[in-house]
């Protein structure tokens, strides 16, 4: 008997992301509920998931009633794959439930080329040789390569960096990584369904990763700003005296870009273009006019997790303007039945108006240097910590700039930039990164009279170093610097304040 279509379920499971081969030859009764089934050949219908639908099938009388339209060759597929999966093995298009991009790897040529060389009768590791000690082995060569980057630990310091993130079965999971001169190194996952997490709670998983590590090889912690983030790493500083706690900082950035989304003019104008890019896109009609228009070229869309998004997507509606506008006044939009729907009318008023350009101008003036910013600080091309500063310094002239010095322009945004810096990135490990950067110690020449940045130095040698703080070179540059500040004279009219001094009186 020929095997009916089975088109629907078939697109169903791969919608859904099914592996289970039950899924061809069964359906959901409702889309989205996997727990009522009907069978695709007699049109029964079964309750308990699809591990009951393929006991229908293969005729397992003791717990469902069996089909007995099922086809032969689809009885012994589904009893292979039960048998399979009940003694621990995969099921998959290729038989052995490895994917074929195996082949892509490099592991896999070398895996071949050794057997190669080996040549004939190689003997096959059993079950056993692979679970227990070919895995020991894996773990022992691991940690192996790790022994360089705990050598940099103790040698340079290291970073202490946390990460929680909600996975499908909505546990929350807190990684916990280690950054040094040896780059980036997993240590360890924490589930954190299992508590509430306090900031006394995450205050303890933090202060036993320190413990782990080593007190004296932690410079920094970097996490979030959550409230309870910033509580367990004030309660960390207040034990560990000379370990800081410093704000990540592209989460702050992104931060900066949803705060200066939230003024009335800037979220005007992000909704507008998200129900402008939103419509376009649930409509296949419209979606083929603008790739039409476009040359086949795409928006990037709103995503609430990245604040950011928003910018590259009124950045893209502002290159393809024209072609937006011409795609609302030609022919075939005006043909198309979403042209008189409510919608439709009111992107097509949307798109010609001025008033909506020069906002988005406005709004990629103020967001653009920020997310560049964030680019920097969210990269791995370098080390961003020696950038931050002049990175900031630079994004805030760009706004100036770009608004002619008009004040009334970016006072707004200069606000909520100046208060997430003063309480977040305002950081006295910047401080120093910016002042012991090459790049702009030689380059400014008036870097050390920079009080807001040799602050950041000061306190980081007394917290890091203190046994240099009872020098008298310290103490008498240190008297200098609050002397200078207070008369707040002009840094470039006193040559005798100098670092040198410290090296001279030494």
């Amino acid at each position: 008997m020929a095997e009916p279509s089975s088109n629907a379920a078939t697109a169903t499971a791969t919608r859904k992301n099914r592996t289970d081969p039950g899924w061809r030859y069964c359906h959901p009764l409702v889309e989205g509920d996997t727990n009522t089934i009907v069978c695709n050949y007699c049109r029964k219908i079964t309750k308990g998931g699809i591990t009951r639908a393929k006991e229908h099938l293969i005729g397992k009388s003791d717990n469902v009633a069996s089909c007995k339209k099922t086809p032969p060759n689809v009885v012994k597929e589904l009893k292979e794959y039960m048998a399979n999966k009940k003694s621990g093995t995969t099921y998959s298009s290729s038989g052995s439930g490895l994917s074929f991009n195996l082949i892509k790897l490099k592991s896999f040529e070398n895996m071949v080329a050794a057997i190669g060389q080996y040549g004939p009768h190689f003997p096959i590791p059993s079950y056993h040789d692979i679970k227990v000690p070919l895995l020991k082995k894996e773990v022992e060569y691991t940690e192996n390569l790790m022994k360089g980057h705990r050598e940099k630990w103790v040698k340079y310091g290291c970073t202490i960096m946390s990460d929680a993130w909600t996975d499908r079965k909505q546990r929350c999971i807190i990684n916990f990584f280690i950054n040094s001169q040896a780059g980036i190194m997993f240590l360890k996952s924490d589930d954190g369904s299992n508590f509430v997490k306090t900031g006394e709670k995450l205050f303890e998983l933090l202060d036993a990763i320190v413990e782990e590590v080593g007190e004296k090889n932690v410079v920094q912690v970097v996490n979030d700003t959550g409230s309870n983030y910033v509580l367990a790493s004030k309660l960390l500083e207040e034990k560990r005296k000379h370990i800081y706690w410093t704000p990540c900082a592209a989460h702050c950035i992104d931060l900066m870009l949803e705060d200066i989304g939230k003024l009335p003019l800037t979220r005007k104008t992000i909704r507008r273009s998200i129900n402008l890019v939103g419509f376009i896109y649930a409509h296949s009609s419209t979606l083929s006019l603008l790739r039409n228009f476009s040359n086949k070229r795409g928006f990037v869309r709103h995503a609430i997790t990245r604040f950011a998004t928003s910018y590259l997507t009124l950045e893209r509606l502002h290159k393809e303007k024209a072609n937006i506008r011409k795609m609302f006044t030609s022919d075939e939009w005006i043909l198309n039945k979403l042209s008189k729907e409510p919608k439709g009318n009111e992107a097509a008023k949307v798109v010609p108006m001025p008033s909506f350009w020069n906002s988005v101008v406005y709004t990629l003036k103020v967001m653009a240097p920020l997310v560049k910013v964030l680019r920097l600080v969210d990269g791995e091309r370098k080390p961003a910590m020696g950038y931050t500063y002049e990175a900031m310094d630079k994004a805030k002239e760009t706004i100036i700039k770009s608004f002619n010095n008009n004040e009334s322009k970016y006072k707004d945004v200069f606000a909520i930039i100046d208060k997430r810096w003063n309480c977040q990135l305002h950081r006295p490990l910047h401080a120093v990164a910016y002042f012991l950067n090459p790049e702009f110690f030689y380059g400014n020449t008036d870097l050390e009279f920079d009080f807001e940045v040799t602050n950041g130095l000061f306190d980081c040698i007394k917290k890091m170093a203190p046994q240099f703080c009872g020098s008298n070179a310290f103490k008498s540059y240190f008297d200098d610097a609050k002397e200078f500040k207070n008369q707040e004279k002009d840094s470039r009219d006193v040559s005798s304040f100098k670092f040198s001094r410290i090296k001279n009186q030494e």
